[in-house]
């Protein structure tokens, strides 16, 4: 990849992240470091920068006119949270899971998903609690319905994080958010095209069965939803770069 290639790409990252509404979970920015880590993640949230693409920290510094201190930063951050991989003399890079990574993400999210539920069902005022989660669902699926994939991805995404904070543990929170990063890095690269990678409807069902207090019926629901987005993920690679550069082509 060329360097004035990944240079037209991080600029249209940019440009296109500055105009676009943050993950609803996402606090604003507090300093340069929050900002770039946030501009990075909401790009491959939106599936505009794809795994492999390289993130050049001359580039960087470039587009977000601060210093490479400021962008090393950032991308450790982004690396802790496996959304970037650092490869010794070759750079950074947008994370690229493998079949492994990519079983143990969705094993990971029954896990956590199902201890997430389950303290949700303790709290006595549950069905409050899930009120604005009933609007969100009815925004994500009006988002699918106009077309607008940037949308109803980080609607999609917030959901299982909001669902995390509702439960008010901060270590599930965080968990939950890093998952639903991979998850949507994962998606990015295997999801098969023109299919839904998270339904809307799912989530209702989730929902009515939390508010019903239906232990059974809302792991089975989360199971069901998580095991539906992994079937259709395709894992043959042939060809993947260059998709990659048709992506960015269309961007450019």
């Amino acid at each position: 990849m060329s360097e004035a290639f990944e240079a037209a790409d991080v600029q249209t990252m940019a440009a296109e992240s500055s105009v676009s509404s943050r993950l609803l979970e996402l606090a604003e920015p507090a300093n340069e470091v929050d900002r770039i880590y946030s501009e990075i993640f909401d790009a491959v949230i939106d599936h505009r920068l794809l795994p492999g693409v390289k993130l050049t920290e001359a580039v960087l510094c470039d587009v977000f006119h601060c210093s490479r201190g400021t962008v090393r930063a950032a991308l450790a951050r982004l690396a802790h949270d496996k959304i970037v991989e650092l490869l010794p003399n070759r750079g950074a890079f947008v994370a690229t899971p493998d079949l492994k990574e990519t079983r143990d993400v969705f094993e990971a999210r029954r896990m956590v998903e199902g201890a997430i539920l389950d303290k949700l069902l303790t709290l006595p005022d549950l069905p409050l609690r899930l009120l604005p989660l009933r609007q969100m669902v009815e925004e994500e699926r009006a988002a699918f319905s106009r077309k607008d994939r940037v949308t109803w991805i980080r609607l999609s995404n917030a959901f299982h994080v909001q669902l995390a904070k509702l439960a008010d543990n901060e270590v599930l929170t965080d968990l939950m958010r890093s998952l639903a990063s991979r998850t949507s890095l994962i998606i990015a690269l295997y999801d098969v095209p023109g299919r839904s990678a998270c339904s809307f409807d799912e989530h209702d069902r989730i929902l009515a069965s939390l508010e019903a207090r239906d232990r059974a019926g809302v792991l089975d629901a989360m199971n069901h939803h998580l095991q539906d987005c992994e079937r259709r993920l395709r894992f043959e690679d042939d060809g993947m770069q260059a998709d990659l550069r048709a992506v960015f082509n269309l961007k450019r």
